[in-house]
């Protein structure tokens, strides 16, 4: 038997509680009977803790890109499954920004290119370009893009609600599992 390391312990407590928020906002607060759905949103909030992973999208000479406009121009220039990936992070970081901070969202994009972009629009019709593309066995299944795009408002509503959800865990001294 080997022993786990701190890091894997605490990636394995944030998953497991972003897990568990996630299906009890979704499933039982909202109504959402949507497995894949949940899975995949709780996986995103787990992904996004590292800030590496929000900006995850870089040109081909290592840009970091915080603008979903140069995002945009990035996946045209992509084929395949590159593609596929870069309109899945657009959806992603959208999805993420309007859901959980939507006060940070409308903040970093004043005055700047994003600016004249409708986060919620570019999510929804990225989700739905990921889910057309070629996928490989690391992609989301078609599906549950397609029902990210579809449902994309009701995600948006659902990540604010989880928000609320471990702001009360915080202020109740629980922060630890998420600050450790």
């Amino acid at each position: 038997m080997t022993a786990s390391s701190p890091h894997s312990s605490r990636n394995e407590l944030l998953r497991r509680f972003f897990a568990g928020l996630t299906e009890y906002t979704f499933t039982t607060r909202l109504g959402v009977a949507d497995p894949p759905l949940v899975d995949y949103l709780s996986e995103m909030l787990v992904y996004f803790v590292r800030t590496d992973a929000i900006y995850g999208v870089r040109t081909p000479t290592g840009e970091r890109l915080s603008q979903v406009a140069d995002m945009l121009a990035e996946a045209q220039a992509r084929q395949g499954v590159a593609r596929r990936r870069v309109h899945r992070h657009i959806g992603d970081y959208t999805l993420f920004w309007t859901g959980l901070y939507p006060e940070i969202s409308k903040r970093q994009r004043e005055g700047k290119k994003d600016s004249l972009l409708d986060y919620q629009d570019q999510g929804k019709r990225n989700y739905l370009l990921a889910s057309r593309l070629p996928a490989d066995k690391k992609s989301a299944p078609d599906q549950v893009l397609e029902r990210l795009s579809e449902n994309f408002d009701l995600c948006v509503y659902g990540l604010g609600e989880i928000r609320k959800q471990w702001e009360e865990r915080d202020a109740e001294g629980d922060a630890p599992l998420l600050l450790g």
